[in-house]
């Protein structure tokens, strides 16, 4: 990797903690400065402005967050399980990710009225979120282990917005048992009302 790419993606590291932190308007200049030790041209030298190191910066935390929340999925060879996993990592694994929090609910809300170019951004990123848990889902009803009456995009959509509801509770409440509670309901939803179970040979 040459220098300046080392330094554009140093840039991009630190700023994604402050805008993930602060949000967009609430991340100025002079503190992109401060974090990563470089004057206004040494910043823009490598963006066109704010407003492309705040994209960047944002995909950078959320690559960070799909990395971290799967996990070692791909190693788990029954689909119902690598759902499991993905709950266990969601609730779990939150260290790993870019300080502040879900990047993906702290854009959206962040974004919601003003910036019509990170919105776009989170929404691209559900969207994502929403394929490869889906994926997975169709992957089991195709090998037998999910029930073929469940729908794919619906049980991916109750995941997300189960998760990304109950933490958003549980930073406002400083109660982690929201997010835990969420997570044991899907569990049992996925255990009782997904996999599918092995037919019993019939009597003589």
């Amino acid at each position: 990797m040459r220098k300046g790419e080392e330094t554009r993606q140093e840039i991009i590291r630190k700023a994604a903690q402050l805008f993930n932190q602060r949000g967009y308007e609430g991340t100025a200049l002079s503190d992109l400065m401060q974090a990563t030790g470089l004057e206004k041209g040494g910043i823009y030298r490598h963006f066109d402005g704010k407003q492309e190191l705040a994209e960047a910066a944002f995909e950078h935390a959320w690559n960070v967050a799909m990395n971290t929340r799967f996990e070692g999925i791909d190693n788990v060879p029954n689909t119902v399980d690598r759902l499991l996993q993905f709950l266990e990592n969601f609730r779990e694994r939150r260290a790993g990710l870019v300080p502040g929090g879900c990047p993906l609910l702290n854009t959206a809300i962040d974004s919601d009225d003003g910036n019509p170019q990170l919105r776009a951004k989170a929404r691209q990123a559900f969207d994502s979120w929403l394929h490869r848990l889906q994926s997975i889902v169709e992957e089991g009803q195709r090998k037998a282990e999910i029930r073929s009456d469940v729908d794919a995009a619906e049980l991916a959509i109750l995941i997300i917005t189960t998760l990304e509801g109950s933490l958003m509770l549980s930073r406002l409440q400083r109660k982690e048992e929201l997010l835990n509670l969420a997570c044991r309901h899907l569990e049992e939803h996925i255990e009782a009302n997904v996999r599918a179970r092995k037919k019993t040979g019939a009597r003589s």
